[in-house]
């Protein structure tokens, strides 16, 4: 289960969508910081999508948690990013540049990922980005 989250990232970090979606349930659902939860690979490839336009992001000193049982797992770890394109609802973009500690929670079925639920300081997140 530790190699399956750590692959997770490792995918992330290379730009591997498809990859990473692969990692992936196909009914995964995916709990948004301070947002909505999503359901399924074709709502969580638009996610990646809408990410990927905005952001440009890297996971950095990641640490893998799991439970005795299975179908649980955690991480944490630092997000490295740079704002690249106004995100909806968010301050203007300009290439601002942030440093920010994210938890993570996810539940494992059948050896795939079946949820994915993310946390970080969004208060923090915005002070980066110089949001008044």
């Amino acid at each position: 289960m530790k190699s399956l989250i750590e692959s997770y990232y490792a995918t992330f970090n290379q730009g591997d969508r498809e990859a990473l979606l692969g990692l992936l349930a196909d009914d995964v659902v995916h709990e948004i910081n301070q947002g909505g939860i999503e359901t399924g690979k074709d709502a969580f490839r638009a996610f990646l999508q809408r990410m990927d336009h905005c952001y440009r992001e890297t996971v950095e000193d990641l640490v893998v948690f799991v439970s005795d049982d299975p179908s649980r797992a955690a991480a944490e770890f630092f997000i490295r990013g740079e704002y690249l394109a106004t995100d909806e609802g968010l301050p203007e973009a300009n290439g601002q540049k942030y440093h920010l500690r994210v938890g993570a929670f996810f539940e494992i079925r059948e050896g795939k990922i079946a949820r994915v639920s993310n946390y970080y300081n969004l208060a923090a997140w915005l002070g980066m980005v110089g949001a008044r």
